[in-house]
């Protein structure tokens, strides 16, 4: 990938790993980067995908476009995160292998693997047993992404790669308290009980699952890595190799905040997966 290459970066305007990918492309002085918005660009619709291919060429893709979020919404939206998702990815995939894409990095989720996987997670681990049933739709829409990149490098030789990343933070996150992911979430309903003058937050499941956590500026510079360098169809995950309890978590946005109330925990609504690292 040369600095004068034509990256497409899917979800680059907005998204959390997206803008993150752009920024960290810039900082090392590629300046051919192409961002678009839902607007411009709907990934649903398979024509103008096209379209787009044809028209701007990209050598480079990036897809980081993608229906996401926590347990609440995977939970609740089970269709829209299997369609929105199968649907981005059939139209960019496909049309990356007929336009000639030198190479394209799919960002698939740590949701793949199974439920009980074996702590720490490995690559081998992908496809061995029954997934969380909270997240099982969009887990199956991002298991089939995997595998159509590895089925076009089979059949047609092309050079797509999947990464796994865990779970991440930072800017241009998402603090919508429906469909965000953990962090966001403590940090919005910590902050939001601090300028209420409330004394107890009560928050999801028993806080003892555990999670990994990445910043998605270090991340981003792992998926910029991984497109130079990595070259195979196996996935591959990038992660930390810590983690903490979400009650741990918890605290330490709590005392961040300086929130002076109490946390309570709600058993009854779902932890997710037990650990995931």
């Amino acid at each position: 990938m040369q600095f004068n290459s034509k990256i497409f970066v899917a979800g680059g305007q907005s998204g959390l790993i997206g803008t993150a990918i752009v920024r960290n492309l810039k900082s090392k002085g590629y300046k051919n980067i192409i961002i678009k918005t839902r607007k411009q660009l709907d990934l649903l619709d398979s024509k103008r995908v096209e379209r787009f291919f044809i028209r701007e060429k990209p050598e480079y893709v990036f897809l980081a476009a993608a229906l996401v979020g926590g347990i609440w919404a995977n939970k609740t939206q089970k269709a829209d995160f299997i369609y929105d998702n199968l649907q981005i990815q059939n139209n960019v995939i496909y049309n990356a292998w007929k336009y000639k894409v030198k190479k394209l990095l799919f960002l698939g989720s740590s949701c793949i693997y199974p439920k009980h996987a074996k702590q720490p997670i490995k690559e081998s681990a992908f496809m061995t047993g029954p997934l969380e049933e909270t997240n099982d739709a969009y887990a199956v829409a991002k298991i089939a992404g995997i595998k159509m990149c590895q089925s076009f490098n089979e059949q047609y030789k092309t050079n797509f790669i999947s990464v796994m990343p865990t779970n991440l933070y930072g800017p241009n996150d998402n603090f919508d308290l429906q469909t965000s992911h953990v962090i966001p979430a403590l940090v919005r309903k910590l902050h939001e009980a601090k300028i209420g003058n409330k004394k107890v937050v009560v928050l999801w499941g028993s806080g003892k699952a555990y999670r990994e956590f990445m910043f998605v500026g270090d991340a981003a510079d792992a998926l910029v890595f991984l497109m130079r360098k990595y070259n195979e169809s196996e996935i591959i995950n990038v992660g930390t190799g810590n983690d903490l309890t979400i009650s741990q978590l918890a605290n330490m946005v709590k005392t961040a905040i300086n929130f002076k109330g109490k946390i309570k925990w709600d058993t009854t609504k779902p932890d997710g997966i037990p650990r995931k690292l």
